[in-house]
């Protein structure tokens, strides 16, 4: 009997993977029954429980995806030399985030999935732990984006790096939340928004009354 190839078992994989993350993007991962995975995919029981003995195996291999897709898009976007300043980062991590899960382009599908994966951490301690770890990375990330800007003189000093930070990861969790809520919004307009927020100037305070 002929040897199946690594490259065919990774392409099934890939095939499942994505029919039940087309799945779980319309209807949710409890909605979802293994049938209906199954019809997505067009594949017998046998070739998917091959790869995935349930339902939860995938949400844990999509869940680690998505996680893995939003690490690798700000590492990438963060080892630029000089860095983009956060409106430009912010819009080219958003674009490959929601153009990496893979949902044949559909950014709002892949808003979805991703608000999905975050909803599933709330009762599975796996993923929540998983979650967890990848957020501190991204915070340390950020952090050490803030101290670069600063070191370019480009930042003055103020508030703690790490709250600059969350609130910056908080900007993008927000426009992935609209994109799952509200359908296609275009990243531009984040760029674009971040980027008057950063032209405010403060007034100077006016002096005392007849000084």
């Amino acid at each position: 009997m002929a040897r199946v190839s690594q490259e065919h078992l990774d392409a099934r994989r890939r095939q499942i993977l994505d029919g039940a993350a087309r799945c779980f993007a319309r209807n949710g991962f409890h909605a979802t029954s293994m049938q209906d995975v199954l019809g997505e995919c067009g594949l017998s029981a046998g070739a998917v429980y091959r790869y995935f003995a349930g339902k939860d195996e995938l949400i844990a291999a999509i869940a680690e995806e998505c996680f893995g897709a939003v690490r690798s898009a700000f590492a990438e976007a963060a080892a630029a030399v000089p860095p983009p300043t956060p409106d430009v980062l912010l819009a080219e991590v958003l674009l490959q985030v929601l153009d990496r899960v893979p949902l044949d382009g559909d950014r709002s599908a892949s808003a979805r999935l991703i608000i999905q994966v975050w909803t599933e951490t709330l009762r599975n301690a796996a993923l929540a732990g998983a979650l967890e770890g990848g957020f501190a990375a991204l915070r340390r990330i950020w952090a050490d984006l803030v101290e670069s800007y600063r070191a370019a003189g480009l930042m003055p000093e103020g508030p703690a790096a790490d709250h600059i930070a969350r609130t910056l990861i908080a900007t993008a969790q927000g426009f992935i939340a609209q994109q799952a809520l509200f359908g296609e919004v275009e990243v531009a307009v984040v760029r674009d928004g971040l980027r008057g927020l950063m032209s405010m100037t403060v007034p100077a305070e006016a002096g005392p009354a007849g000084g």
